[in-house]
């Protein structure tokens, strides 16, 4: 993706009934980006700690348990597990809600912390499920559920049956995730094969089938410079690509700084902690 990015000062208004809070955006910047969200009075949008940029002063952060999309999930229990689903992934217990109480329009900003884009969808308009890196999510409208995603068929023959985590993004509202580098859409048809690294896996949606191929034979596993395996993805269904995870930037800047690991430490951040191991680090 070259020059002008096609999400970038993007604005968007749109009115909808649905149980999310309907909201308007704008994308600003270009490699260091970072969404502008309108709120009307009422309306709320939920982000993660430490992604805020300013605020106008009629919105109130409220820090909420859970993921603030309110009793969705069958009251206090409902938020408890909607919490521990968010510690799972690696996220904190908690959620800034953000709230405008005045009147007219206010607006709130938040920045992506890594280069790369800022990519805005419409869960309705995904089938209302999105998989995602575990880190991806920045920040939402109020009523999106953000849970986790076991891929248990992949570990049950490598790991005697733990899943390695991802993070699953539901509701009908709009949800703004965090990706690194370009940013690739592929649309898959049905039987359509991707081999993708698996750090470079930034979203897709449920309907696209998700597995583990070994990559090449012994030399390529040792001296290629690669992991050990690769995603590969089988439609139909949408696939998002990012072509510079954060993993691997950092694993760069570590390999450069002289640090111990090489310059393949830490890709692979798909699979959580079973990175290194199945990157063959």
């Amino acid at each position: 993706m070259q020059g002008q990015s096609p999400w970038a000062t993007e604005r968007h208004h749109h009115r909808q009934s649905g149980l999310s809070d309907d909201i308007d955006y704008e994308i600003k910047g270009q490699e260091l980006q970072f969404v502008e969200i309108e709120l009307d009075p009422g309306e709320s949008a939920v982000a993660e700690a430490g992604s805020l940029v300013w605020k106008d002063a009629s919105i109130e952060m409220t820090t909420v348990f859970g993921d603030g999309s309110g009793d969705q999930g069958g009251g206090f229990m409902g938020k408890l597990l909607g919490a521990g689903k968010r510690l799972v992934t690696g996220e904190s217990l908690f959620t800034t809600v953000f709230t405008h109480h005045g009147r007219g329009k206010a607006r709130v900003a938040f920045a992506s912390p890594t280069p790369g884009a800022i990519i805005p969808l419409k869960l309705d308009s995904v089938g209302g499920t999105l998989i995602c890196q575990k880190d991806s999510f920045l920040c939402a409208a109020k009523g999106v559920q953000i849970g986790v995603h076991f891929q248990q068929k992949i570990m049950t023959g490598l790991f005697g049956g733990e899943g390695f985590i991802m993070q699953r993004l539901s509701g009908d509202g709009w949800v703004f995730v965090q990706m690194g580098g370009a940013i690739v859409e592929r649309e898959l048809a049905a039987g359509q094969e991707l081999h993708v690294d698996t750090g470079c896996l930034a979203a897709y949606t449920p309907s696209v089938d998700f597995d583990l191929v070994r990559a090449g034979g012994v030399k390529s596993m040792i001296f290629g410079g690669e992991g050990a395996f690769f995603a590969r993805l089988t439609g139909p269904g949408k696939v998002w690509v990012q072509s510079l995870p954060f993993s691997r930037l950092a694993g760069r800047m570590l390999a450069a700084a002289g640090s111990r690991g090489g310059a393949n430490r830490g890709e692979g951040s798909a699979l959580g902690s079973f990175g290194d191991l199945i990157s063959g680090n």
